[in-house]
């Protein structure tokens, strides 16, 4: 313990961040640096700097990060479509590697010893913040308290904080485990634990339910130039002021409540509720421009890529070199994936309402029920029988051996 003379501690200003601080003073006599990632979580970080002094850091880094979380680990997840387990649109799974790779640069910059994060040792960001650490710098120590120290659960933590005057957003009341960034608001814990309760609606903290949502459906168009959503309604904006938007369209009208039971890389299932209404806004439209204009082997095949790519960033693989040859492949498809989406949002629901493509593969010409002059029907008898044709000669042999 003694070797460690400084480490940077991941700090959210959170229940388990903050009582980790007073946590490493005391059993490592060493110096704490917090590094809080802004990530686009709002009015939390008001308090952060000024929280984590009085806790006994001696110096805080607030790193702005929202802008390359979005273009660089947001748009290339969304271009792969990547769904964890078909539902869970990997709000957290993304933001640990471009959190532990910020927290890697100012260790290098204060030459600290150690790297400490808050993940606790049942779930899945413990991985994701290591391993992006022993991609990027394994020369560092990683001290996860959660895996060593005598607390055991939030209340104990709770109990932690309250003994060393330390205050925490958190109650024995509503403990529940909260990740929020631009992306998404997750929700796990207390009586979400029980897959049977639904969850009360003042779990909710962006989205309105579905009940409580207009009675009148919102339109939206979003276009996309490669793949990569570049404005909405017509209105070109940056990628964050473009989430943004659309997180207030699809809060307002209930869109993006995901209540799933995922399968953890530890071992065991989970259940979480998100809150993901720009996201999910955005993975709807990005797949009706896929189907317009990507041709049937590659879409088929792209859904495969898409399954593992979402579990490579689940797993917290994100520097690894097969997320990086999958982007290559990715990257390919999306060059003709640009233009206009229309959706209709109505409580809840995302509603396709058009779509159109100067790359679309669709044409009229082929599929209309009227007369045309492109097709010959007559050709779909030869396809078939040479198509059907192992079909009829396995038929036979087992004619033949009855």
């Amino acid at each position: 313990m003694s070797a460690i003379k400084k480490v940077v501690l991941a700090y959210s200003g959170g229940l388990d961040t903050s009582v980790i601080i007073p946590w490493l003073k005391e059993n490592y006599q060493c110096e704490v640096i917090a590094m809080c990632a802004d990530v686009g979580q709002g009015d939390e970080l008001a308090p952060v700097r000024e929280k984590a002094i009085k806790s006994g850091a001696s110096k805080v880094y607030i790193e702005d990060l929202t802008k390359p979380f979005v273009e660089e680990y947001i748009w290339p997840t969304l271009k792969a479509g990547a769904v964890y387990e078909g539902k869970y649109l990997l709000g957290t799974s993304f933001a640990r590697p471009i959190i532990a790779k910020a927290m890697v640069a100012i260790a290098e910059k204060e030459g600290a010893d150690a790297i400490c994060h808050g993940a606790t040792g049942k779930g899945n960001d413990q991985v994701r913040f290591e391993l992006t650490v022993k991609a990027l710098a394994p020369h560092l120590q990683i001290i996860a308290p959660w895996r060593i120290w005598d607390i055991r659960s939030r209340e104990d933590a709770i109990d932690y904080a309250e003994k060393h005057g330390i205050p925490v957003p958190v109650t024995k009341k509503r403990p529940y485990s909260m990740d929020r960034n631009i992306w998404h608001l997750s929700h796990e814990g207390a009586d979400l634990e029980d897959p049977w309760n639904a969850p009360q609606d003042d779990v909710y903290m962006v989205t309105t339910t579905p009940e409580q949502a207009p009675d009148v459906p919102a339109y939206v168009e979003v276009t996309f130039d490669q793949g990569i959503p570049v404005a909405v309604d017509g209105e070109k904006l940056d990628a964050v002021a473009l989430l943004e938007k659309l997180n207030a369209l699809g809060s307002a009208n209930g869109i993006g409540i995901t209540d799933i039971v995922e399968n953890r890389l530890v071992g065991m299932k989970s259940r979480g509720v998100y809150e993901n209404p720009g996201g999910a806004i955005l993975y709807y439209a990005h797949r009706e421009l896929e189907y317009l204009t990507l041709d049937r082997a590659t879409l088929h095949y792209k859904e495969q890529v898409a399954v593992r790519y979402a579990e490579l960033v689940y797993d917290g693989m994100w520097f690894s070199p097969l997320r990086e040859a999958l982007d290559a492949f990715v990257n390919s498809t999306q060059q003709t994936v640009s233009g206009i989406v229309r959706l209709k949002l109505y409580k809840g629901n995302i509603i396709s309402a058009g779509a159109k493509s100067p790359y679309s593969l669709y044409h009229e010409g082929f599929v209309t029920f009227g007369r045309d002059e492109v097709y010959n029907q007559k050709d779909a008898e030869g396809f078939i029988n040479l198509f059907g044709l192992p079909l009829k000669v396995r038929a036979l042999m087992q004619k033949e051996n009855k």
